[in-house]
């Protein structure tokens, strides 16, 4: 937790109750300084704040820019933070919040890790799109831009100009993102600048090749990409909208520079587990990522970070933490949950619930619900993310595990609910496997406000876990550890399909123990006993994407999703074994007995190379003997006689002692 030194509470002109001593103690003993009216009348209390040294936090949330503003205008020496405890807490039709605020301040003293940018350079180069419309844009934008238009048609009457490009041409192929679009034109034909009356266009031709910056579309058509709201550098608009279009053209005037590209998912290529060995395993990521920034690469995947646009609903779904979120990473989420529960709990509060929603959609629902309507309920804490999408069943069971009573996932208008809807399932199947309410988990979609506060208000909540965890590990440890503190009856809970936890289920008359599953087990969930012929299996270590069930020859592997919260899921066991068989020669412990037997009974006697020969004797004999047998047989390629008798000083000797 970073160091608070002390915290402006204003009580929005005594439109909320703000309580000093709670704050206080949420913030470590930190200065409280109480007001009615910090953005105006008492603003020279926030010069003065500004003007010490150490951190302040401004507990409001209306008024940043204008505080900002005024810490760079007073020199301040030290740091500045905020928190929003009005619009999230303060104003509730439950008349008072000190707990929910506390907990408000608490999580706003965490120490927020850095998220990895990019810069990512704009030149201003501008792909227009459309017909007449785009001619009209392009004009607007070829003052700040360098504009080419590509039209579908030829305009009657079109005037050479040289404020911008024109040229004719069907959009063929586009991929990338701001700064580094790539675009591919069939069709293509330049305007000739010269010439008296309309201009003309140079001959057409296919597969033409440029780049740009930005990506105006004002066709009117399907859009180039998907997720077309998500891919920076992109922008669309009804080109029978005048105000919309006008916007877009607006927007992409100022994407023009050098802009930071968050990093926001950290990948680790080594513990993916797409393929193995050219058999497919998991496509997770691929079937959910809404933008196409995933695409297959051999074993594993890559993520386009150009492309990508952060929702986080590949790391969501990604069973092996190849995928993990970093804006910031899921371990600070998992320490805030925790934080707000028990800062809630020392500030006098109960079972708190929490409510999952993103920067913008969801956060202004609730800022709308505050002002005019009934507001949050004072147990309900707010929990603000990036994009919900990100919120996997492992966020829900770490909120559940920590002391919340209930967890709602807050949807937006552009939120993709493939991944939610998919995690939710997850995460219920494993509450109701542990004997917990599944209906404490939730998406909530309301329309407006009002049918916000119609959810959010509704009977309090028992704690679902007796003794709250530590959230610590990565996301399968930690949604381990909740559904262990559940405390259901049952050791082993079954999931849906498509889970990433399970066992493996081995057909042992079918398998050879050939362990080809064990070479290609992306996790070393299947392994082998060097000593004998076995297969062993670590169920917690299972991601059961079916890597070893395609590319078992014999068919002898079954998937089983399920969570196993016993301790021998946390070892390997024996899911098969055989007696080894002892060379003819030697007598050392090689192979499968009972697949070598098999073979020598279906070749001997019964195959040419197997008939009056001493080649059966081969299959039964260790490798370094049968390397010795094979070069010692008289129609052996490689036989070239005994070899001579090694010659020593004796023999030396002797001869010099002949006469002559």
């Amino acid at each position: 937790m970073a160091r608070i030194d002390r915290v402006l509470l204003c009580s929005c002109e005594d439109s909320m109750t703000v309580d000093a001593g709670g704050a206080a103690a949420a913030l470590d003993g930190a200065e409280v300084v109480t007001v009615r009216a910090l953005c105006t009348d008492e603003v020279e209390r926030a010069a003065k704040a500004f003007s010490q040294d150490g951190t302040t936090l401004v507990a409001c949330g209306q008024m940043v820019r204008l505080f900002e503003d005024l810490f760079e205008e007073v020199e301040a020496p030290g740091e500045l933070a905020f928190a929003d405890i009005r619009d999230r807490a303060g104003w509730t039709a439950d008349g008072e919040a000190p707990a929910k605020q506390a907990a408000l301040l608490a999580e706003a003293a965490l120490e927020r890790p850095a998220t990895p940018v990019r810069d990512v350079q704009s030149e201003g180069t501008c792909l227009v799109l459309g017909d007449a419309a785009a001619l009209q844009a392009a004009d607007r934008l070829a003052d700040r831009l360098a504009v080419t238009v590509l039209l579908a048609e030829t305009p009657e009457e079109l005037t050479p100009t040289d404020r911008f490009d024109i040229a004719l041409g069907r959009l063929g192929k586009a991929q990338g993102a701001i700064g580094g679009f790539e675009v591919v034109v069939d069709g293509y034909a330049p305007m000739r600048p010269g010439g008296r009356g309309a201009a003309g266009f140079a001959p057409a031709r296919d597969g033409a090749k440029s780049g740009c910056d930005i990506i105006l579309d004002l066709r009117g058509q399907a859009p180039l990409f998907p997720a077309p709201e998500k891919r920076d550098g992109y922008l669309r608009a009804d080109p029978g909208d005048p105000v919309a279009v006008e916007r877009a053209a607006a927007a992409a005037a100022d994407l023009q520079g050098t802009f930071e590209k968050p990093l926001y998912i950290r990948f680790e290529a080594s513990l993916c587990a797409h393929a193995r060995a050219s058999q497919t395993g998991c496509t997770r990521c691929l079937d959910i990522c809404p933008t196409g920034a995933i695409l297959p690469d051999g074993d594993a995947v890559v993520i386009d970070p150009m492309v990508c646009a952060g929702c986080g609903a590949c790391a969501a779904v990604c069973p092996s933490g190849a995928a993990s979120y970093d804006d910031p990473n899921v371990g600070f989420l998992f320490n805030r949950l925790r934080t707000l529960v028990q800062a809630y709990r020392t500030a006098g509060g109960g079972v708190p619930r929490a409510l999952f929603h993103d920067a913008d959609h969801g956060a202004e629902m609730i800022r709308l619900s505050a002002r005019f309507g009934r507001g949050l309920p004072a147990d309900l804490i707010p929990v603000e993310v990036p994009n919900v999408e990100g919120v996997g069943h492992a966020e829900m069971l770490a909120a559940v595990g920590v002391g919340f009573a209930e967890v709602s996932v807050l949807i937006g208008p552009h939120s993709d609910r493939t991944a939610p809807d998919r995690e939710l399932a997850l995460a219920r199947a494993i509450l109701a496997g542990a004997g917990a309410d599944a209906d404490a988990l939730r998406l909530i979609d309301p329309a407006d406000p009002d049918g916000l506060e119609d959810l959010a208000y509704g009977p309090a909540r028992p704690a679902l876990v007796a003794d709250p965890i530590l959230p610590l590990g990565g996301r399968r440890e930690v949604t381990r550890l909740a559904a262990s503190a559940l405390g259901g009856d049952a050791p082993t809970l079954p999931l849906p399909p498509g889970a990433p936890y399970g066992a493996v289920a081995v057909d042992t008359d079918a398998c050879t123990l050939c362990l080809a599953c064990v070479s290609l087990c992306p996790v070393g969930a299947l392994g082998d006993n060097p000593d004998k012929p076995q297969l062993r299996f670590q169920e917690a270590a299972c991601l059961q994407c079916g890597i070893c069930e395609t590319a078992c020859p014999e068919t002898a592997i079954t998937l089983t999703p399920q969570l196993n919260l016993g301790t021998e899921a946390l070892s390997h066991r024996v899911l098969h074994e055989e007696e080894p068989f002892e060379c003819i020669e030697c007598g050392k412990p090689f192979g499968v007995k009972s697949t070598i037997e098999a073979i020598v009974a279906k070749l001997e006697g019964k195959h040419w190379m197997y008939t009056g020969s001493d080649n059966t004797k081969l299959i039964q004999m260790c490798d370094g003997c049968r390397v010795n047998a094979q070069y010692h047989q008289q129609n052996s390629p490689f036989f070239a006689g005994e070899r001579p008798r090694v010659r020593t000083t004796e023999d030396y000797l002797n001869e010099r002692k002949k006469p002559n």
